[in-house]
């Protein structure tokens, strides 16, 4: 069924996102959103892209597709330390799909409104295929965000919750493998680690979110510190899901190694705040994982359960590759 105008379609599905919320001073509607940026905050800005059938399934539900486009950016903030604000959003549609849309609709209100997060603008157009660009700000006091270049010799490697079930799914769905849905779900709605990415501001010496894969996103962390790490792959965090399907794969550390997708938060910390941070995630019932060390080498070297040196076929997604 199509909706009416471009002005329709902004009004029927994407105004709900309410213009009273902390510091927008103007909202949906106009040629540009009015924010107020608050005393002793830096604005973090980031955007990401996804498109249909590269990003996701094309069978994905809509609503998962609402969740995903706002969840991975919402991970971008949470690597930065940052408190999630304000969204900006640029819809690329073939036709348009009142049914469909309102499903992506509602995907992406619930995630935002459980993170505070308003809708202040953005544009639609018509197109190929469907992309989906979202533009997210978020606030961090001054001077405290993390980032990637303060990676130090003898600080230890973490990774939050589990990784490759989500490169795992989607190598499964290509294949035309039934996936169960304890496997689908990261790919198709993953969490955002917003909460540990703010407490990490004061322990946490560099901090990355894996969206192209742990070796690659670990790679800039390393890239941007001017050092080096080792990695014990039997450390990587894999659910039991993931094990199900782990014998049946060439490279069983692929996925969860270079796979992508995963959205989780890869930090280094000071060994002398290592105890500490571990004794704040448990209390608050947080997952993270020791998974190596930083070392003044440079480069990546990681290391198979028997101690033999592991070489990667690939350390992660790249569009251009």
């Amino acid at each position: 069924m199509l909706a009416g105008s471009e002005s329709d379609l902004i009004r029927n599905f994407f105004s709900s996102s309410c213009n009273s919320a902390g510091g927008v001073a103007l909202g949906v509607g106009d040629d540009c959103a009015l924010l107020e940026l608050p005393a002793g905050k830096e604005l973090a800005v980031t955007v990401d892209t996804l498109v249909a059938g590269i990003h996701y399934p094309e069978s994905t539900a809509a609503h998962d597709v609402g969740h995903k486009a706002l969840a991975v950016n919402l991970s971008d903030l949470a690597a930065m330390g940052a408190e999630p604000a304000w969204a900006t959003l640029a819809l690329t549609l073939p036709a348009v799909d009142e049914g469909w849309l309102r499903g992506f609709a509602d995907g992406l209100f619930s995630l935002a409104e459980a993170y505070g997060v308003a809708l202040v603008g953005g544009d639609t157009t018509r197109g190929p295929v469907t992309t989906i660009t979202l533009q997210l700000l978020g606030l961090v006091p001054k001077g405290s965000a993390l980032r990637r270049s303060g990676a130090r010799e003898g600080d230890l490697i973490y990774v939050t919750g589990t990784l490759g079930d989500a490169a795992l799914a989607m190598r499964l769905l290509q294949q035309g493998e039934p996936v169960a849905a304890e496997l689908r779900r990261p790919l198709d709605r993953p969490m955002p680690r917003v909460a540990q990415g703010m407490a990490l501001r004061e322990v946490a010496s560099a901090c990355i979110d894996i969206s192209d894969g742990l070796l690659a996103d670990l790679g800039h962390i390393l890239e941007a510190s001017g050092v080096g790490a080792s990695l014990e792959l039997a450390r990587l965090p894999i659910s039991k899901h993931y094990l199900v399907h782990a014998d049946d794969l060439a490279d069983r550390w692929a996925p969860a190694s270079s796979g992508g997708d995963d959205y989780e938060l890869c930090f280094t910390v000071p060994q002398e705040r290592a105890g500490e941070m571990e004794r704040s995630f448990a209390q608050r019932g947080w997952a993270c994982s020791r998974i190596g060390v930083i070392e003044a080498q440079s480069g990546l070297r990681c290391f198979l359960p028997d101690g033999a040196k592991y070489t990667p076929h690939s350390t992660g997604y790249d569009h251009f590759a």
